[in-house]
């Protein structure tokens, strides 16, 4: 049987009085490539911080690994929507990526921390630009060099909020194919609003507006997908594959 990393269940929360996620149960479980999909404001940033533990429902319960998201935060990698950083304040991608590796105030990296993060650069095919400057890096490379700084303490789970968002659509090719690769050593979790590229290249897909209403398969999803957007499937992306439209038809 396949490991559980994520389980939630009965999971709801509201801020101000406004219902932002309902009534959600849903189980991850190992090396599952999955994209969480749906509209702006529908809770797909908020259900990762709750994961995290950034956030505490108002009702539910989260276990990863069986452990309380606080106590699991050493085998979870994230990267958020938004990564800010002083473009004149001179750190180079390795040191950017030794970040990661922090141990606390006034405590220095090992050996293994310096050979973590050279694997890590190796493994994004940044190993050649280790002594860059991140001001002369493009989007690219940036996403590469923040996705290298959040897996380089070997998560078993990695958890990104619209990682395409700063990319190229020809980068964005490559990156899904990077993740593909991660996804042997790793379950991976991302959020995107971009329905046609990322069923492509993700295992599963969950349908969130504020309630979950599909997880499992991308071939299955058309019917998920139609009743978050509420509108037909063909009307959201030319792109999405075919097997979507066609294996659900009314």
């Amino acid at each position: 049987m396949t490991p559980k990393v994520v389980e939630l269940k009965d999971i709801s929360i509201k801020f101000n009085s406004l219902s932002v996620l309902h009534d959600i149960n849903l189980t991850i479980k190992e090396n599952d490539f999955l994209a969480i999909i749906g509209p702006n404001g529908g809770g797909k940033s908020t259900l990762l911080k709750i994961i995290l533990g950034l956030l505490k429902p108002d009702t539910g319960e989260v276990r990863i690994f069986g452990r309380k998201p606080k106590d699991a935060r050493d085998i979870m990698g994230y990267l958020p929507q938004r990564v800010s950083f002083d473009h004149d304040f001179p750190i180079n991608v390795y040191n950017t990526v030794l970040s990661g590796r922090y141990h606390g105030l006034f405590k220095g990296h090992t050996e293994e921390d310096k050979n973590a993060v050279l694997n890590a650069l190796e493994d994004l095919n940044m190993l050649d630009l280790r002594d860059r400057q991140l001001s002369r890096l493009s989007g690219g490379q940036l996403q590469r060099v923040f996705i290298a700084r959040a897996i380089v303490r070997e998560p078993k789970i990695l958890l990104m909020d619209e990682p395409m968002a700063s990319i190229d659509p020809e980068m964005q090719k490559s990156f899904y194919g990077l993740l593909s690769q991660l996804k042997d050593n790793m379950t991976i979790v991302l959020v995107s609003h971009d329905v046609g590229s990322v069923s492509k290249h993700v295992d599963k897909i969950a349908c969130l507006n504020r309630k979950l209403y599909y997880h499992g398969p991308v071939e299955y999803a058309a019917e998920g997908l139609k009743k978050i957007y509420k509108s037909p499937v063909e009307l959201l992306t030319h792109e999405i594959p075919h097997r979507i439209l066609t294996d659900h038809q009314d």
